[in-house]
């Protein structure tokens, strides 16, 4: 039987979808996530999983970022997006960044079910109004594609930077020194063509679902 991997930061909506995956999929093995970062260690774990159901907006998210570096990590891994947010635009950008579906978490378990049975037989599944809606900008692909090209350390940072960190903060909270920070803040920068944090974060904002909720890093020295 196939393995799937659920992450979402909400147990009731965790549990709606637990069971109607196993409606439609009897004896599907199933593993779960609460956050991003508890993704990353579940994928790690499940290395030949055969589907990922991702929330859009789980804490530690931030839009398309962590599908971007989630599909940069592990190519082999399939993954629908399943979101509150239903405009035909956001599932064509969860598309273009590497989803192999959308499901709104307004679907009734059998939309669930073809979905998933479309992707596990390598198809694209979206509902029909994503079909013609525009494709992601030039500039906001350029973007995804720079971040696929950091490392987890360096995506980390970026993270805790877009949250408004200082550096000494997220050397203390990653358990490494201030310069170690300061380096990884220099690759980024190098690998997303920005001479700043308040760029960096900014460049990366462009995947996010609601630009106004971008929070620009303090100002300290490189």
């Amino acid at each position: 039987m196939p393995t799937l991997l659920i992450a979402d930061d909400h147990p009731l909506f965790r549990e709606a979808l637990r069971g109607a995956v196993q409606r439609v999929m009897p004896g599907v093995k199933l593993h779960e996530a609460d956050s991003v970062d508890a993704l990353y260690v579940l994928v790690d774990a499940h290395p030949d999983a055969d589907l990922l159901l991702m929330d859009l907006n789980m804490p530690g998210a931030h839009g398309f970022n962590a599908l971007v570096h989630l599909r940069a990590l592990h190519p082999q891994l399939p993954v629908v997006i399943v979101s509150a947010r239903e405009e035909p635009a956001v599932m064509r950008r969860a598309l273009d960044h590497g989803a192999l579906g959308f499901i709104p978490k307004s679907a009734d378990s059998d939309t669930i079910g073809q979905a998933i049975g479309a992707v596990l037989d390598g198809e694209r599944w979206v509902p029909a109004e994503a079909h013609n809606a525009p494709a992601t900008s030039r500039d906001e692909q350029e973007t995804a594609q720079r971040l696929r090209d950091l490392t987890p350390q360096q995506f980390k940072v970026l993270q805790m930077l877009g949250a408004g960190r200082l550096n000494k903060q997220i050397a203390y909270d990653l358990g490494v020194s201030e310069a170690t920070i300061k380096a990884h803040v220099t690759a980024i920068l190098r690998k997303l063509h920005v001479t700043n944090r308040t760029q960096a974060v900014l460049a990366a904002g462009r995947l996010a679902v609601d630009p106004d909720g971008i929070v620009l890093p303090p100002e300290e020295a490189e």
